[in-house]
């Protein structure tokens, strides 16, 4: 039986989530909330993990509005593709205050959400370009697997990066 995208699309954005919390779950639970001296915008877990969530909120609010019959302002009202560093650096400052355990609970959850839309859609209206008016020239696809698979690699690599710089530190003290 050939495996449809929609099943890879699921399957891939499981097992990479799966991935990221290995990662994250690998450092001593004492540790995960370290920020890591680097120049780039996310210096620890919870910026990576509330990034991920606010896409998935994002994605959540394009696909209710663009569903409800109206054209989602992409990615965000008041931000234009070309401003998207304003937009995350904007999302990096709303969540300061956030714990990491907050941070995991709500990625876990908005993870559920977004897998279900995945789940409630056949492959071709997954794949088909223009199915939907709201996604104009593409398909769901592409949004569904920019804010899951595509964008879960993406934090395993800054996780990553996070969790051996906390080992080096760590094996620096002893």
């Amino acid at each position: 039986m050939e495996t449809s995208e929609k099943a890879m699309l699921i399957q891939n954005s499981e097992h990479h989530f799966q991935l990221l919390f290995e990662i994250i779950e690998s450092v001593p639970s004492r540790k995960r909330s370290i920020s890591i001296e680097t120049n780039e915008r996310d210096k620890n877990f919870r910026d990576v993990i509330m990034h991920l969530y606010e896409w998935h909120a994002m994605l959540e609010r394009w696909y209710r509005e663009g569903m409800d019959g109206d054209t989602p302002s992409m990615p965000a009202p008041g931000f234009k593709w070309r401003t998207l560093k304003q937009l995350n650096m904007r999302i990096w400052e709303n969540y300061q205050e956030v714990t990491l355990n907050q941070a995991i609970k709500k990625l876990k959850l908005s993870h559920e959400r977004v897998m279900k839309l995945i789940k409630a859609h056949t492959n071709e209206e997954i794949m088909t370009k223009k199915y939907y008016k709201w996604t104009k020239t593409s398909n769901l696809y592409s949004y569904f697997a920019a804010n899951t698979t595509n964008h879960y690699v993406w934090a395993i690599k800054k996780c990553e990066v996070i969790a051996d710089s906390i080992r080096e530190a760590e094996e620096k003290v002893v």
